[in-house]
């Protein structure tokens, strides 16, 4: 059996969670929610990756609050009202699939939110535009022709903290089976851990201890009332010199660790338009290897990787236990059947589906019967 269709289970106070093999659906923005709320597309989008052949799906960038989106399109979880949405359209998407596991991704975009559609320029709105005014640790814009976020005042980080620890109890409520907190592209979390986008003077601003402390504080109260699987994606580096790099979040890994962290999901850049990233195939892995090396996490890893067999290469040479696709489902929704028939492995799909598989594919769902007459 290829290591790629081998089952892994990630601890959670609750219990472990078992995943039929190594290959998770990334999340992916799709910029369709109306006022926050769950639509047909979602709907659409979930049932189809849900009978993708990954061992799980992690729903979107989900904000905590209304001004945490990052486009006026972007999914929330902030009120009743959006879980609502989401918990009835998870469902129904549910019916259409064999049973997998639901991550969702809780975010908030700091001073990358108010942004346009990434189809209408994804720069920032103004007001009149339909934006509003974003906040982030620093004054300091995502672009020097930008006018400045504001800067969170210590009450206002605690609210944000407190309405991650809400969206996570909503999740709870809706048979969510795992929380990645957002702490990567930019956004908020990584904010304040990059020494680019936080030049606090405060206890948040300046050393990496204080830089890593809200971040620290927001995964400690989302564990105290999550018992199910919590991890978190991080940025490994800014690709910027003199930025957050990996050898900063190998330590900020360990710390989470002891905060009761169950998986880390190593991606990288998104903070600053100065970054000059090293783009090819699998190009982030070897940050993934570091990470994983460091801090004993279960490890995702994500970037370029389109081939079954890279893939399964990738966990072969022990540099990540779990796979994230996430443009590669977009192309190919059924990429881990076509994994499954070059690697030998199988996968669960609907019986709809169990007669469609070329001859060279027909024992990737196992032993099943199609009668007719």
């Amino acid at each position: 059996m290829s290591l790629l269709f081998s089952p892994l289970t990630l601890p959670s106070p609750r219990g472990g969670l078992t995943l039929s093999n190594r290959i998770i659906v990334a999340p992916m923005c799709q910029y369709s929610a109306v006022n926050g709320e769950a639509t047909d597309w979602h709907l659409a989008h979930w049932s189809n990756l849900l009978n993708s052949g990954a061992a799980m799906l992690t729903i979107e960038a989900t904000a905590v609050t209304a001004d945490g989106r990052i486009t006026p399109a972007c999914l929330g979880l902030w009120d009743e009202r959006t879980k609502q949405a989401l918990g009835d359209t998870l469902q129904r998407a549910r019916q259409l699939a064999p049973h997998l596991p639901v991550c969702i991704q809780l975010a908030h975009a700091g001073r990358k939110a108010s942004s346009a559609l990434p189809w209408q320029g994804g720069q920032l709105l103004s007001a009149a535009q339909g934006g509003w005014q974003p906040a982030g640790p620093s004054a300091l814009p995502q672009l020097p022709s930008e006018p400045p976020p504001t800067a969170l005042t210590v009450v206002q980080m605690a609210q944000i903290r407190d309405a991650f620890v809400v969206a996570a109890q909503r999740a709870a409520r809706l048979s969510i089976d795992a929380i990645e907190l957002h702490a990567a592209h930019g956004y908020l979390l990584h904010q304040f851990l990059s020494p680019i986008a936080n030049q606090r003077t405060d206890n948040y601003g300046g050393s990496f201890d204080n830089r890593v402390r809200f971040p620290l504080e927001v995964f400690a109260a989302v564990r105290q009332v999550f018992d199910g699987v919590l991890g978190l994606r991080v940025s490994a580096t800014d690709w910027v010199e003199s930025g957050w790099d990996v050898s900063q979040t190998s330590e900020f890994a360990r710390q989470v660790k002891a905060l009761g962290c169950d998986f880390v999901h190593v991606s990288s850049g998104g903070v600053s338009p100065q970054q000059k990233i090293a783009v090819g195939p699998a190009y982030q892995v070897p940050f993934a290897r570091q990470i994983r090396q460091a801090s004993g996490l279960a490890t995702l890893a994500v970037g370029l990787i389109t081939d079954p067999q890279q893939a399964e290469d990738i966990l072969q040479a022990g540099d990540a236990d779990l796979i994230a696709l996430a443009r590669a489902f977009l192309y190919n929704p059924r990429w881990g059947w076509e994994a499954a028939a070059a690697l030998g492995g199988q996968v669960a799909a609907s019986p709809q589906y169990w007669r469609c598989l070329p001859r060279e594919a027909q024992n990737i769902f196992g032993e099943v019967r199609i009668g007719s007459r």
